[in-house]
């Protein structure tokens, strides 16, 4: 007991500070990502639902390409796909392309955008009719009914399927450390390595799982406050 507390003690005194910078950039990739896919996802969703085929055929095309692909081939492709063109190398993007962290974050990007388009869809094609045909009444156009009638309803729809997205990228963040950041797994692999223990590892676990209740309580604060005049 007394050697396991000791291996313990040391690991807490010289390895778990590590986790700290790791624990940054995990939290900035995933607060990053979402709040830029959401912005995207609404464009998506909207252009899933329209009517108009030259809108919703490529939303879907884009949808069907990135959910249908693992994310991990994605951030391979980006990271070290665009690097084999010239053109890209000698380009005003290259500076931007040619490190890891925006390559994680664009791939993370895409590919949440298509999973949270698809949950936007479905939110607000859950509106009710008679909410729209309401808005309509009152004279008001599209752009207008979208933002004031139809976005606000759907995302108090969609808040559970919201949460379990966010959750997911989250985890998603993890693949980042297969392209050299040193995000939260990325730490706990670079040590389990050198210290041949599995230690780092459960920690980097324990993190996760800590993170996981935070964001699940937030959303469920959100879900009393969006809610809170609903009865069932």
């Amino acid at each position: 007991m007394s050697s396991w507390y000791a291996d313990l003690t040391d690991f807490v005194v010289n390895v778990a500070p590590a986790f700290g910078p790791g624990l940054v950039m995990t939290l900035q990739l995933l607060i990053i990502s979402t709040a830029l896919s959401f912005a995207g996802a609404i464009v998506l969703g909207i252009a899933r639902v329209s009517g108009n085929p030259l809108v919703a055929y490529p939303a879907f095309a884009y949808s069907a390409f990135f959910r249908g692909t693992p994310l991990i081939v994605q951030i391979f492709l980006i990271y070290y796909g665009v690097s084999q063109f010239h053109a890209v190398r000698h380009s005003f993007v290259w500076p931007i392309l040619r490190e890891s962290f925006p390559c994680a974050l664009i791939a993370l990007t895409l590919n949440m955008v298509a999973y949270l388009g698809e949950v936007i869809r479905g939110g607000i094609q859950a509106v009710p009719k008679g909410e729209r045909e309401a808005a309509l009444s009152f004279g008001m156009g599209p752009v207008l009914m979208y933002r004031r009638i139809i976005l606000p309803r759907a995302l108090r729809l969609m808040l559970p399927a919201l949460c379990n997205e966010v959750l997911i990228q989250l985890k998603s963040t993890s693949l980042a450390s297969t392209i050299t950041l040193l995000d939260v797994t990325g730490v706990g692999r670079r040590f389990a390595a050198a210290s041949y223990s599995t230690t780092p590892l459960l920690i980097a676990g324990a993190i996760y799982v800590v993170l996981t209740f935070v964001i699940i309580q937030i959303f469920r604060l959100l879900e009393q406050r969006f809610n809170r005049f609903q009865r069932t």
